[in-house]
């Protein structure tokens, strides 16, 4: 490793930058959600905590309050998201919409949401393009979960689909496949977790995942500027797509409800009762029956949610649930029966360490003069962070002893770079990240072509594969069209994902994520929370 050489200026510049950080920094603890404590709130306030699959009702809800003399600010979240806030600290909130029942019950008080009431429901499908559908016979039949498990077994079907540790589709979704492929018990029990055949089932089943997104928002986009065959989603989401496909004359996708059982969310919406206001209680009150009145439920079917519980509906838009797409509004969906919160919370580990396709990840690392002081030692602690097996396990964000990592560390050119340490023996890399050094200039497009390199010779079959990339400052060496000409010219079309930090330039790293099809996140608030959570798009 190289000595230190950098000027007291750039010094000094670098410790102004740090310092307007520092505060929020210091109060970074191992993937919690510090960043997301709420401002001070505005005196008369209601404010609601509310799931991302209920933004579209957003517009029409606030209208209703501001006509009804309340003051609504919504904050959206993905739904595990708002399970961690709440149980951190309620205290900003005053109701919750969640996507499903399931998640009020893994709150840690019990008591802590009243006058819970469902307000519509909202199916967890696969939807596959039609021809790909129809080559796989599967359109106007029924079909059982073990016929998508088979096709994806002999590899005739590949899909994406949102994270099952961070988001309700995926998590929803695996349970109802767990069930389903259990032989849907009338409990599923822990000790049926340890069946070999149920888990060799599931493991081939997400041998078939192409990309793994960390939200639902951007997995609909992912999908739509991909080259993609099938993603699992929320009905209403598939519907809002297809939309989409159909206006730009793409191919639509075809919904298959399983008939052994899919994941339907309710979408309840619940009071939290911090302090016994009345007042507050009245004005939630009168929001629910908001959004359970005929204008609403109007509004949200022509959204794609539906408004009957359970049975059948043979008056449906077809404009909206429209057979084409597979949807038949007058077929009985048979729901899962969600098992306890033990269950589910071994269900995940097992997923986790032995369920997954594996990934290959490879992190580019800058190591720029700029880095140079409290930059660098933050990069360090927030990898220690993600490799550190027992750290990265509290929030579900530890590597797999069958994933691999790679290291590449980069100034104004690729300086040291280790490769496929397992993820169950990431000593080597702990090593390796504590050795760094920062130097130089910054060259974010020559270790970004370098880890495509590195990723050509990885099994897309048998991993997914991401290229993490973090720098705080502009590349001032090499150039987009380096990498544009090497991923065109690539077989497998990896993301490139990539951090923000100081004064990182976001327009050349929208550059990556615009050609790979990838995504930038914010890490200027905090890199240890923006390395967690870009852990779970892989």
């Amino acid at each position: 490793m190289r000595k230190n050489n950098v000027s007291a200026g750039k010094i000094i510049g670098v410790i102004i930058i740090i310092y307007v950080f520092l505060n929020i920094i210091s109060s970074m603890i191992s993937g919690n959600n510090d960043e997301y404590k709420p401002k001070e709130k505005s005196r008369g306030t209601f404010t609601l905590i509310a799931s991302t699959s209920t933004k579209k009702m957003d517009s029409a809800l606030i209208k209703y309050a501001k006509k009804n003399g309340i003051k609504l600010e919504i904050e959206h979240y993905g739904d595990l998201e708002i399970v961690d806030i709440l149980n951190e600290d309620s205290s900003y909130y005053d109701a919750v919409w969640i996507s499903n029942s399931l998640w009020l019950y893994q709150l840690e008080n019990s008591y802590l949401t009243t006058d819970s009431k469902s307000i519509v429901i909202d199916p967890v499908v696969m939807g596959i393009t039609k021809s790909k559908a129809q080559e796989l016979g599967f359109v106007g039949k029924d079909i059982y979960n073990k016929d998508l498990l088979n096709a994806i077994k002999d590899g005739k079907l590949k899909y994406v689909m949102a994270s099952v540790t961070k988001t309700n589709t995926g998590a929803t979704s695996y349970l109802s496949f767990l069930n389903s492929l259990a032989g849907s018990p009338e409990v599923l029990t822990e000790s049926m977790l340890d069946n070999e055949t149920l888990k060799s089932d599931l493991k081939s089943l997400f041998k078939g995942v192409e990309r793994v997104s960390g939200d639902e928002e951007y997995l609909a986009e992912m999908f739509k500027n991909g080259d993609y065959n099938a993603m699992i989603n929320y009905e209403s989401s598939l519907i809002e797509i297809n939309k989409e496909l159909v206006k730009s004359g793409k191919e639509p996708l075809y919904l298959i409800y399983p008939v052994d059982g899919v994941a339907i969310n309710d979408m309840p919406i619940a009071f939290i009762n911090n302090n016994n206001d009345e007042k507050k209680k009245e004005q939630f009150l009168k929001l629910q029956s908001y959004l359970r009145s005929d204008d609403a439920t109007k509004l949200m079917e022509e959204y794609g949610y539906r408004s009957w519980y359970g049975g059948t509906n043979d008056k449906a838009d077809k404009r909206v649930f429209n057979p084409e797409w597979g949807i038949d509004t007058t077929k009985y969906l048979k729901d899962m029966k969600y098992p306890s919160k033990a269950v589910i919370s071994k269900a995940i580990g097992l997923y986790i360490e032995a369920l997954r396709k594996p990934t290959h990840v490879v992190f580019c690392l800058d190591t720029s003069g700029s880095m140079y002081g409290e930059g660098l030692d933050e990069l360090q602690d927030a990898m220690r962070y993600i490799l550190d097996k027992e750290e990265a396990s509290k929030d579900n964000l530890q590597f797999s002893d069958n994933d691999l990592i790679s290291l590449i560390s980069f100034d104004s050119s690729v300086n040291d770079s280790l490769y496929n340490v397992k993820g169950n023996n990431t000593l080597s890399a702990i090593n390796f990240v504590d050795k760094l050094d920062a130097y130089g200039g910054t060259n974010i497009y020559e270790p970004a072509v370098e880890a495509l390199k590195l990723l050509e010779g990885t099994d897309s079959n048998e991993y997914t594969k991401t290229v993490i990339l973090m720098t705080d400052g502009q590349s001032n060496g090499g150039r987009l069209s380096d990498v544009s000409r090497y991923y065109k010219s690539s077989k497998n079309k990896v993301p490139i994902y990539s951090i923000t930090f100081g004064s990182a330039s976001e327009k050349q790293l929208k550059g990556l994520a615009e050609l790979s099809n990838g995504k930038v996140f914010n890490g200027k608030n905090g890199l240890k929370r923006a390395f967690a959570e870009v852990r779970s798009y892989n």
